[in-house]
């Protein structure tokens, strides 16, 4: 039986007079987001005994049992050499992709309020408590000429099919802040706003993703985004997350997420996970 949870999400504050989100600021060691947010009470149900039902082209998200021989999360190099080739393996059997390329990771163990510590909070990196798609339409485009410079790669790969899917694991049970995730369908594009991260560590360059407003009651297409969850998930259990599909037919192109408070957990300990970021193609 399902543990769902009353508790809320942090969407973006929209001014409304079509100002930009405020950016994101990565630096070597300290990442800045003052981004006014709004929270908004939500029901995040628990798929706990449904897991099955949620698949990446009818929701965007999909979870998937799968332990790790793998255990050198401490080791960033190790990482980039061993667990990338793990995703890159478990992506195209679940996906039956022609290639899959990891190119980035984000590991988290720090405190849920790590946004908020006045210097050096890289290292300190915590759970995001703010609704967010890793890459908007555009920052997908701009991710995939990052990882293929050459004009004819590039060409090549962006006129088939291909996507941006995240696998989520984490590395003890998860009770405090757990992943929610939201059913691609039930988020119009109008509910997204493209949002720049700067890295002032790498030149000023500039990627983009979506930051998501709460959902608009007026909308023809939904009036509730549906939040998802699974409760005490274990390391044995991942999450991949699609960020981006150019399939423009497929119901779900992109899914919202972001890290939620469980109340009856909300002094345990720190949350820990990682996420390998892959292109995947067709």
């Amino acid at each position: 039986m399902g543990r769902d949870i009353q508790t809320a999400v942090n969407y973006y504050d929209d001014p409304g007079d079509g100002t930009p989100p405020t950016p994101v600021y990565v630096g070597s060691m300290r990442i800045t987001n003052s981004r006014p947010m709004l929270s908004v009470p939500v029901m995040v149900a628990d798929i706990t005994g449904s897991e099955s039902t949620f698949t990446l082209n009818t929701h965007g998200f999909q979870y998937h049992t799968k332990p790790t021989p793998f255990s050198a999360f401490h080791d960033e190099e190790r990482i980039r050499n061993e667990y990338y080739k793990e995703c890159e393996h478990l992506i195209r059997n679940l996906t039956n992709a022609s290639n899959v390329l990891a190119f980035d990771h984000k590991v988290r163990r720090g405190p849920s309020h790590w946004h908020n510590i006045s210097q050096d909070n890289a290292a300190s990196r915590g759970p995001l408590h703010r609704a967010h798609v890793d890459q908007s339409y555009d920052g997908a485009v701009m991710r995939l000429k990052e990882q293929f410079p050459s004009d004819s790669d590039f060409t090549a790969l962006s006129q088939k099919r291909w996507q941006i899917i995240n696998i989520w694991r984490p590395l003890t049970p998860i009770l405090k802040d757990p992943l929610a995730l939201c059913d691609s369908r039930t988020v119009p594009d109008t509910d997204l706003l493209p949002a720049s991260i700067i890295y002032v560590n790498k030149s000023n360059k500039r990627n983009e993703s979506w930051t998501v407003k709460p959902p608009n009651p007026s909308s023809s297409s939904s009036s509730s985004h549906k939040w998802y969850f699974k409760y005490h998930q274990q390391p044995s259990e991942v999450i991949l997350i699609k960020c981006f599909d150019s399939d423009l037919t497929c119901p779900a192109r992109r899914t919202p997420h972001c890290a939620v408070e469980d109340p009856d957990h909300k002094d345990g300990e720190s949350r820990e996970s990682v996420e390998v970021r892959c292109l995947v193609f067709y």
